[in-house]
């Protein structure tokens, strides 16, 4: 989040005018790039005393990194009949029943395939979807942090879902918490490593050895977890991104 109230400065960067935000936070110590494909922007997030144009001028120096980026990147799954897309880490392919009532649910095909089913005109299908992608993630992440809590006697606050970019949780220093609805396209075993993170820091907060051993003795295999927040992460923000 933007830390210090100014919000973000929109401009281009290099001859092809890619967008170019400019974000300030309290907290960062330095200045960091990232392209961001579900918008089609470089992201540039930098100290509270650092000016737009050393900021402008950092990004330029990276912009051909940007553009192969932005290039390589895998299509957007949009949020429509019959597109393909992930729950839970398994495939799902969504489908609209304009002629049915009943919100959205989850069917088993003839064929073996995990369908979404979602009701209503198509022009709402993705806001339908989108909200019940977020509702399902407060209902998993719930209980989660309740067992990891009990498990680490610790307290949390409130638990908060959000369409975060950059984290896929928070701890906040009075106890909140939060995530990234995103978490429950992912495999259940991220999810449950996300959610330990995330509650150990409310015994400790910081990424100290006592930290990590407190993640390990909730999720065993933390390592792979992360690997794959590595490695798969980034086509989360890809799903249903100019749908939500």
């Amino acid at each position: 989040m933007d830390g210090d109230g100014r919000g973000a400065t929109l401009t281009t960067l290099g001859p092809d005018s890619i967008p170019l935000r400019i974000r300030r936070n309290r907290r960062a110590k330095r200045l960091i790039l990232r392209a961001d494909p579900a918008t089609g922007e470089a992201v540039v997030t930098c100290p509270t005393w650092v000016s737009d144009p050393e900021a402008r001028a950092f990004a330029e120096k990276q912009a051909a990194w940007v553009r192969a980026r932005l290039a390589s990147a895998p299509p957007l799954v949009v949020f429509a009949d019959g597109v393909e897309m992930p729950f839970l880490g398994q495939p799902h392919v969504i489908r609209h029943r304009p002629d049915a009532r009943g919100g959205v649910w989850i069917e088993q095909a003839a064929d073996g395939i995990s369908e979404i089913h979602v009701t209503g005109r198509a022009e709402h299908l993705p806001r339908r979807l989108g909200d019940w992608l977020r509702r399902e993630a407060r209902r998993r992440i719930q209980p989660r942090v309740e067992a990891a809590a009990a498990a680490l006697d610790a307290k949390p606050g409130r638990i908060t879902v959000r369409d975060t970019k950059s984290r896929w949780g928070s701890c906040a220093a009075n106890g909140n918490l939060s995530f990234s609805w995103r978490l429950v396209l992912a495999p259940e075993r991220v999810l449950d490593y996300v959610v330990a993170h995330e509650v150990a820091h409310l015994r400790e907060h910081n990424h100290g050895p006592r930290f990590w051993a407190l993640v390990q003795g909730l999720i065993a295999d933390m390592d792979d977890c992360r690997k794959w927040l590595r490695d798969e992460g980034s086509a989360l923000h890809l799903i249903g991104a100019d749908s939500t």
